[in-house]
């Protein structure tokens, strides 16, 4: 269970981004955070692994403070996949092969290279692993920064926009993987995303963002029309079209 309480942040200079957000989250659940432009998701995500520091409040991992662990200790435990993936001459092997410096002391070992090679096996870039990143194309490269993850053995993985720049079907791909861990290795998992429809379609748990705070959190029960009103301004209704859930927003 990692629980967030009280989180507050500001960068400097301006009033506060985040204001006293607090919610849970679940082992074996995928979270969208949701909401729109500006108010704190992805400040959010970057305050649970020491990429910004908090103002306030605590991020809470199996009964301990993350806040008050070193950024080595936090890596073992979360794994952060950002929307930009760097264009960089390293082989796909090398940059999942990052995933183990946390562990690592005095070189790789043979347990580093067996896990490397099982996370791209479950991402399926073992083809490549020769290839550099700058070569690949923007599915491809997504595909190994979460192997990367995959890599850090963590229990918590956080995911800012990961499906932004990618077409229809990398995008279903990305995010099928990630339930498919979350469900498998009851690992926990938190998405920053701007398509509603994604949202409904892969994860189990919802957070919605107004104002730095949070307006509401749960099941896909929370995103009714008055939610969607107060959240996005829009007048829209979730519908169930063949078995699927999809935002419907009225003329």
């Amino acid at each position: 269970m990692m629980q967030i309480r009280n989180l507050s942040y500001h960068y400097k200079g301006c009033p506060e981004v985040l204001k006293d957000v607090s919610f849970d989250l679940e082992p074996g659940k995928f979270l969208a955070i949701l909401g729109n432009n500006g108010v704190g998701k992805s400040t959010l995500l970057k305050c649970f692994n020491h990429i910004l520091k908090p103002d306030s409040g605590e991020v809470i991992l199996d009964g301990e403070n993350l806040l008050k662990e070193s950024s080595r200790e936090v890596a073992k435990k979360v794994a952060f996949v950002s929307q930009s993936v760097p264009s960089t001459q390293m082989t796909v092997h090398d940059v999942v092969m990052l995933g183990r410096r946390p562990y690592m002391k005095w070189g790789f070992t043979e347990e580093d290279h067996t896990i490397v090679h099982d996370a791209m096996h479950r991402l399926d870039v073992e083809d490549m692993r020769g290839r550099f990143l700058n070569q690949l194309s923007g599915g491809e490269k997504q595909k190994v920064m979460l192997a990367r993850a995959l890599a850090q053995q963590p229990k918590v993985l956080l995911l800012d926009e990961p499906t932004s720049a990618l077409d229809i079907q990398n995008q279903y791909q990305v995010l099928k993987l990630v339930r498919e861990f979350c469900h498998k290795d009851n690992m926990i998992a938190a998405v920053v995303i701007h398509d509603l429809n994604l949202a409904l379609r892969f994860c189990d748990r919802f957070l919605l963002m107004k104002d730095g705070q949070v307006y509401r959190h749960g099941d896909r029960s929370i995103l009714d029309s008055e939610a969607l009103k107060a959240v996005y301004g829009v007048d829209a209704k979730v519908v169930e079209i063949e078995g699927r859930h999809m935002v419907l927003v009225e003329e």
